[in-house]
């Protein structure tokens, strides 16, 4: 009998140590000790479901993913791998610096994404198909200067998403579909701050009509939340709403950022391929090492198109019907090291086209319909001065008895033949006018020279012939 009233008070302790557990006091106190509290909660809770599901974790696992180091750092390569979510960040070897997710299906972007990622330096996540981020996305990014969002489906971004990333330098969201409305008062006025000038360059706004592809930098911030959510008018009876929609200002130059796709790894490319140009675009970064011009519409290459591009080591040029390249339009690439300028429409390359490019290793010039005349001369010139260059693709196009001719070939034979008829006229001047048979050869230069100019028009000797034998 004296069991049960053991087993009764048992109980009782049991029943009371809960309630001591909720009583016992925390860390953190307040509204931000329990925000605090809540975010570790859910993020250790989504940490620790992902070790306890084995269903989950390989859903987590990232496909064919690459870690490599460049300059002692780490990078890991998650590029083109179709992955709908951020990979965890236990499953590198090594904590990386920089993660490049760019060209996956990746749509939204939660809290704590990213926890586990605090070495982090660079994000890429540009081509997606991201139209949301959390504001608790990037908490625990502190060392990340550098993040690329461009080429998404972000209509709005909250400034709070931006805070845990104090050292945040380049910021790109352009080619995104901007509403810059009220929810954007806070992310805008972020950006113009005038210490922030690497942040949202060259983003504009898609939406409402009357800010429709006005750069977010310009937008006046004391309209935003004046302005009606639907309709996109300012509210009350400032305006006429059926009045006429004021012009959208016009893209005067082309921003070579917002137009092309810029990858980090593992050195700094832009991708401007089928991109319709029709002339270079300004803005290249001068830290971009590698440019792809190739298969647009650029005719004409004018001078100084690459000024301030000093580190470009290649440039493809290819395969856009050039006709013409302008003395000055390659200075200052010092360093260029590979140029294509293969598959064009170029007859020749002007005098003093490719003096800057003192250490350029590979030249390709073929599919050019290339005129074998004397104009062609300072390409072969230029590369006999340059025989470290390696180049292909030079073969006259035209006229039709050097068709399919190298031109190194013509030039030679040029330079060979022109000297035998010169020399075969002199001789046969000198051997049919018997008066110089025995006249010594600085005495026949003197007579030529008397019999090409009038006596009006002759000087006076000045100078006198010594031979040295």
């Amino acid at each position: 009998m004296q069991v049960i009233p053991s087993l009764l008070l048992a109980s009782l302790l049991l029943l009371l140590l809960p309630s001591t557990e909720m009583k016992r006091p925390g860390k953190g106190r307040g509204l931000r000790g329990a925000r605090h509290k809540l975010t570790r909660d859910r993020v250790r809770g989504s940490g620790r479901h992902s070790r306890s599901d084995p269903f989950r974790f390989l859903a987590l696992q990232p496909s064919n993913c690459s870690e490599s180091t460049e300059s002692g750092e780490v990078y890991v390569d998650c590029q083109d791998r179709r992955l709908a979510s951020i990979p965890m960040s236990k499953s590198w070897s090594r904590e990386p610096k920089h993660l490049l997710l760019a060209r996956n299906r990746i749509k939204v972007l939660r809290d704590g994404a990213f926890f586990g990622y605090g070495s982090l330096t660079s994000l890429d996540l540009q081509q997606n198909q991201i139209s949301l981020v959390e504001e608790g996305t990037f908490q625990g990014l502190t060392r990340l200067t550098t993040l690329l969002l461009q080429h998404n489906r972000l209509g709005t971004l909250s400034e709070e998403a931006l805070i845990p990333m104090s050292n945040l330098r380049y910021l790109r969201l352009y080619d995104n579909p901007w509403n810059c409305e009220c929810p954007m008062d806070s992310l805008i006025r972020t950006l113009q701050v005038p210490s922030n000038r690497n942040l949202g360059n060259h983003a504009r706004c898609a939406e409402p009509l009357r800010q429709r592809n006005r750069k977010l930098k310009e937008v006046d911030t004391e309209l935003l939340c004046k302005e009606s959510p639907s309709t996109g008018t300012p509210q009350g009876d400032q305006t006429d709403p059926t009045g006429p929609i004021e012009p959208s200002p016009i893209r005067s130059k082309l921003d070579a950022t917002a137009l092309c796709h810029t990858y980090i790894f593992p050195q700094i490319r832009m991708d401007c391929r089928n991109r319709g140009l029709t002339k270079v675009p300004t803005g290249i970064p001068e830290d971009v090492v590698h440019i792809d011009l190739s298969h647009n519409s650029i005719r004409h290459l004018r001078a100084k198109d690459f000024q301030g591009a000093r580190s470009l080591r290649t440039l493809n040029l290819s395969h856009n019907n050039m006709e013409h390249i302008d003395t000055g339009s390659l200075s200052g690439l010092l360093h260029l090291r590979e140029l294509d300028l293969s598959e064009n429409s170029l007859y020749f390359v002007q005098y003093g086209v490719l003096e800057d490019l003192y250490f350029l290793s590979q030249l390709r010039l073929g599919g050019n319909p290339w005129v074998c005349d004397y104009s062609i001369h300072y390409m072969v010139y230029w590369l006999r001065l340059h025989p470290a260059v390696k180049h292909s693709g030079l073969l006259c196009r035209s006229p039709p008895e050097h068709t399919g001719e190298s031109v190194e070939e013509y030039v030679h034979s040029y330079n060979r033949e022109c000297p035998k008829e010169r020399q075969h006229s002199r001789t046969d001047s000198d051997q049919t006018d018997p008066e110089l048979w025995n006249m010594p050869l600085e005495a026949q230069g003197e007579l030529e020279e008397e019999e090409q100019e009038p006596s009006h028009l002759r000087m006076p000797q000045k100078y006198q012939i010594i031979r040295l034998s």
